[in-house]
Parts: structure tokens; sequence; C-alpha cells
């Protein structure tokens, strides 16, 4: 009965809007010409790129029947999403194989950190306010940037939207609201404000809330391959509310520009527990407070010289309960504080060569009133020097990045810093006139620091624990060609071929009598792999156009570590050999047709790839259907959704079973 009145609700909503439709496709080619996206002058040589990246933005980001940041990276190739399920669910992400450590998340330009586990949620980073996201494998392959931008396996970089106004017109309203599945209801307003020519300000809020239930199937499979559980059931303990604010002030200034954010986002939730052998956990919450404040400045001197200088610091507040009664009772906080500082600077020694650098600092604390808590601290210190070349039909970026870091306690002795240095080389060659086609290829070593918790947290930690290292290789080419009058009106082809050698892999590994565990540098890890992309546009008339999006990971992930080991060359857990994703999108005057897809071969959930540890593969289809109109001054977007359309039954993790099919509805004002 609930769904019927859902389902309801929405056709009142839907056939509503459609009455008040009216000549949407002249107010759009209005609002093509009106929106002009405002230009900063910067010098030629700040933002030039050796390597391709696979980018979300607009329309395409649109289509993806997505609301959070997490929701949107399955659609990159060779980017794997550990997601235990639900709105509230945790959800992070890896690449390549390599560990979800190596992987740095830049929200506008300054990277979002955790150093208890090195963890980000990406499930709290919300859509509603993100114009683009883009994947840099290797780095971000510009040498004006930070320098720790230049120590990670991979990046991926969150641009949050900059204020466009009409002409004549000093402000811009926003309001979406949205129901779904799960009693889930969303809520978002942003308010833009043209201050005076040089400057605008911006305030975006969302709020979100569910109870997180949903049904599922629980089968499981005795050693024999007999059934031993098939249980349909309601997800309990998932329940979430989650308040976000975000408050910008950007400014232009002379071959220049400067932007001040301040970011907050409150929530309290269930975690929706393994379930085992039947049996719901369900008495584990948590309560996250997390605040930054950031400002960014750039400028031009010449055309041979900038600078940019950023600064942040952040608060972050997690208060986790068990009350689990077949557990231990906890009910710790944990307290984190960062600061951190950037110069980076480039110059252009010759029209087609430069050089660039860098300096950040940042200082981390961790505090908790957790038992024999150590309160540790650490300073970290970047440094790179880069050069980039750019000449006719070559493109070449050399930089090396030395990270230096020191780690203080209040209860223990203080141990030797790290010192890394990390050389990388990126080349791309354009073999023909026309450029269409290219070839790249890049060798970088890159690592990632151990954790507070790996290294301090109680009977687990390991002090002596060195940085995580992976060498990584690539070669990849791409084609790209644009048509005017053609049926086909553009094409994208990107290939890449890699392999990471991961050394000193951290582990948890069981010591004494007592099965407790430590942190240890034991293992390597061998990761082959290839990434396919291939995008088009379509457009038979006018007033019809399709697009198309495509992705494919084939990845091998094996552990080397030891030749004596069961699983020695095994497949490294949750990584499936086969993988990929497909958008397809249909535009016609003013509606639109959207069709996502994701794929997931199999793979096995322990170290040992044997039956008992299998996990087949998963597919699920989204849909959504939206309608553009006008209603008096108003500009309005309806969307309908249905996601996992033919309610497959799967696990991304273990025992944490994901939606079936489930729907939405969200109605998009702009003023």
């Amino acid at each position: 009965m609930q769904s019927v009145h859902f389902f309801s609700a929405c056709a009142a909503l839907f056939f509503a809007a459609s009455a008040h439709g009216q000549d949407t496709k002249r107010q759009l080619a209005l609002d093509s010409v009106q929106h002009v996206r405002e230009v900063v002058v910067v010098s030629k040589n700040t933002f030039r790129e050796v390597i391709p990246s696979q980018k979300l933005d607009g329309a395409v980001l649109e289509r993806l029947n997505a609301h959070s940041v997490a929701d949107a990276l399955r659609y990159f190739s060779g980017l794997q999403i550990k997601d235990y399920g639900g709105v509230g669910g945790l959800k992070t992400v890896n690449i390549r194989s390599m560990g979800t450590n190596h992987l740095g998340i830049f929200y506008d330009g300054i990277e979002l950190g955790n150093a208890q586990n090195g963890q980000i949620d990406l499930g709290q980073l919300s859509l509603d306010n993100v114009e683009e996201i883009t994947l840099y494998n290797g780095q971000k392959s510009a040498i004006f940037q930070p320098a720790s931008d230049f120590g990670n396996a991979g990046s991926v970089y969150i641009r949050t939207r900059t204020p466009r106004f009409d002409i004549n017109k000093p402000f811009n309203l926003r309001f979406k609201a949205g129901c779904a599945s799960s009693d889930t209801y969303r809520l978002s307003g942003l308010c833009e404000n043209r201050l005076s020519q040089a400057v605008n300000a911006s305030l975006s809020v969302g709020y979100l809330t569910s109870s997180g239930k949903y049904r599922f199937r629980y089968l499981r499979h005795n050693q024999d391959r007999s059934v031993a559980y098939d249980t349909t059931a309601i997800r309990q303990n998932g329940d979430i509310w989650a308040l976000r604010a975000e408050a910008n002030v950007h400014g232009v200034i002379d071959h220049g520009m400067w932007n001040w954010k301040a970011y907050t986002y409150n929530s309290q939730r269930g975690i929706p527990g393994a379930i085992v052998n039947n049996v719901w956990r369900r008495g584990e919450r948590q309560s996250d407070h997390n605040h930054f404040s950031q400002l960014r400045f750039q400028k031009s001197f010449s055309d041979a010289f900038s600078t940019q200088w950023l600064a942040k610091y952040a608060y972050y507040h997690t208060h986790y309960v068990n009350n689990d009664p077949t557990q231990l009772p906890v009910d710790n906080s944990y307290k984190q504080q960062e600061i951190y500082l950037s110069t980076a600077n480039v110059l252009e020694l010759m029209p087609n060569w430069s050089v660039s650098l860098s300096y950040d600092f940042k200082w981390n604390k961790l505090d908790s009133d957790a038992r024999l808590f150590v309160f540790p601290h650490r300073f970290s210190n970047f440094i790179s020097l880069a050069t980039a070349i750019d000449y006719r039909h070559l493109k070449l970026q050399a930089s090396v990045l030395g990270t230096f870091v020191k780690d203080h306690t209040r209860t223990m002795v203080d141990k030797p810093s790290h010192s890394v240095l990390s050389p990388a080389l990126f080349v791309n060659l354009y073999p023909f006139s026309s450029k269409a086609f290219s070839l790249r290829a890049f060798a970088k070593k890159s690592f990632r620091m151990p954790t507070f918790n790996e290294l301090f947290y109680t009977e687990i930690g390991n002090a002596l624990l060195k940085p995580e290292t992976a060498v990584q290789y690539n070669v990849g080419a791409v084609w790209e060609k644009t048509y005017r009058a053609s049926l086909i009106r553009g094409f994208r082809l990107q290939l890449d071929s890699y392999f990471n050698n991961v050394s000193d892999k951290i582990v948890a590994y069981p010591k004494g009598q007592q099965f407790r565990w430590t942190m240890l540098n034991l293992g390597k890890v061998h990761i082959k792999g290839i990434d396919l992309q291939a995008e088009t546009t379509m457009q038979p008339s006018p007033e019809l156009s399709f697009t198309g999006r495509l992705q494919y990971t084939y990845q091998q992930a094996r552990d080397v570590t030891n030749p004596s080991d069961s699983y020695y060359k095994h497949q490294i857990p949750y990584i499936p050999w086969h993988s990929g994703s497909a958008i397809v999108g249909a535009n016609y005057k003013q509606w639109q047709l959207n069709y996502s897809f994701i794929y997931a071969g199999k793979r096995y959930n322990q170290q040992e790839n044997i039956v008992y540890n299998y996990m087949p593969a998963w597919y699920t289809s989204d849909l959504s259907l939206v309608y553009a109109f006008n209603w008096q001054t108003l500009r309005c977007k309806l969307t309908a959704e249905v996601n996992n359309l033919f309610a497959q039954d799967y696990d991304v993790i273990l025992n944490y079973p994901m939606p079936k099919r489930n729907y939405a509805i969200s109605i998009d004002i702009t003023l």
C-alpha cells in the first residue's frame, strides 16, 4: 500500500508539471547564451597537462542517477568502490587495486585528509553543488600544483559550482527536493549573489534523512554448495540524518583569483553491521561533526611567473558507540585537527619550457578518550621540483617529491622520522599533424604513510612501520575526433595498460596466543591491467541527440609476498578480473532518458581463491526520465528514477547486502 501511495504522488506531481510546460526549447537556447563562465586571465603556463584524464561534468554527471561523489566514481575505469550498503553505509574507493590510502581526494584544489585511518567516506560528499569530477592516474599532470599532489598514486579532483549569472541578474536561487525508497528525503538549496563585478558569494545547504530500511535476500552455501541459509528480510540499523552547509566567496583580481570556503557536515547514523550465519548485528552507532575552512590565492605577475598560496584548518569529531550485547561495549570519541599551508610557484624559462617549485606543510593531531591512547601528532613537510616541456608534438613532465614526516606521542618515545623521495616522468606524443591521436606513458614511484590507527592503535599498532611504496608504469593511447555536419558529432577512444608493484604493504598479522593482531610490513602485490574508455555523441536532428560512454577494466592483482603461502599469486580480495560501466542518454526537446549500467565480475572475499570464498558477478541497471519545463519565471526539472531495475541480489562487500529495486523522484527549481 505504501508503494501505491508513493507512485500516486509521483504521478500527480509529474503530470501537474507537464501541464505548465511552455516554450522550454527557446528558453534553454537563451540560457546557453546568457550563462557565461567567468574567465580568469592567468599565465599561459599555468594549466598545461601532459596526460589526459577521465572526467564527469555537466550533462554527463546529471545522467548518472547519482546523489553522492561515491555513486559517480563507480563510472570511472580502474576504480573500485567498497560499499557497505544503503544510504548511510560507508563508501570508500581505491585506484587500480593499490588501496584506499593511495588515492588523493581533492575538494576545490585542497586534499581531504584523515590521519586516523586514511579513509574518506565519499558518501558524505553530495553532488548537489558539484560541477566536475576528474580522475588522474599517477597524478595530476600539471606542474603548477601543491607539492603533496605529486605523492599520490592517483587523484580525484572535485570542483564545486562556480557562480554564473544572467545579464542584469545579480543573484541565483536553486531549490531541490526529492523522496526515495527506504523513507529517504533529500532537500537542498543554493543561493548565489554577485556582490560586485569582481566578487561573488554562494551558500549551499543540504539535508538528508532516511530509515535505511530495504528488502534484501541473504543466501549462503556450505562448502559442498548445499544451501545453508536463504532468508529474505528488511535491513536494520541503517538510518541516517545529515546536514551539510558550504559557503564560498570568489574574487577576481588583476591576472588572478582568490577563493574562501567554509564547509560543515553533521550526521548521526546507524552502522548496518555484517550479517554472519544469518545473525544481524544492530548495536553500532556513529555521529560525525566535520568542519573545515580553506583559502586559495592565485596570481600571475607576468606571462612568465605565477604563484599560488593555500591554507586550511580542519576539525573532525567522530563519536562511535557499540551496544551489541554479544560484544564488549564501546563508547569512544575521536577528535582530529589539521593545519595545512602551501605555496606553489611556476616560472617559464622559455616559451615551451617551465619549471615549478612547491612546498607544503601539514600538521595533524588526534585526541581520544579511548583506553591507553597515546595522543599522536604528526609534522609533514613536502617539497617538489618539477619541469614541463611542450614542444610541437611532444609534451614531457618530470618531477621529484621529497617527503619528510615526524611523529610524536604523549606517552611513547619518539621514533625516527620518515624520508621518502618520489620521482615521476610523464610523456605525451602526437605522431600526426592533426593531433587527433596521441601516445602517452608514465613511470612513477609513489607511497603512502601509515595511519595513526596502524601505528598507535591499542594492541594493534606498530610504531616501526615503514611507508607503503608503489612503482607505477603506464602506456596508453587516445584518439579523439569531432565532426560538424555529421550524424556522429564526436568520438573519443582511450586505452591504457599498466603495471604496479606495491612493496612493504601494510597488513594485519596475528601474534601471540591471545589471538591479538598487529600491523606489519609484509605484503607485496603485482598488479597488471587494461583500462578502456569510449565516448560518442550523435545528433540525427536539431531536436534529437544521443550520447554514450563506455568503460571497461581488466585487472590481475596477485599477492606475491611469500611462495610458501597457500594464496601465493592468488587474486587479492574483492578485486574482479573484469569490470565496467556504460552510460547512455537520449535528449528530445525538453525530455531526457538516461540509462546507466555497472558490472563487476567474479571475485574472492579472502586471500585464498577457493570455492568457499567465491563471490559471483553482479550488475545493476539504473533508469531515469527527466522533464525540463518553465513555469512563469522558474526553470524546473522533474526527475523520476528506478535503480537496480532488475532487482538483483548482490553484495559489494561480503555480508553487507545491497538494496533491491528502489525508486526516487525529485524536482529541481531555479529562479
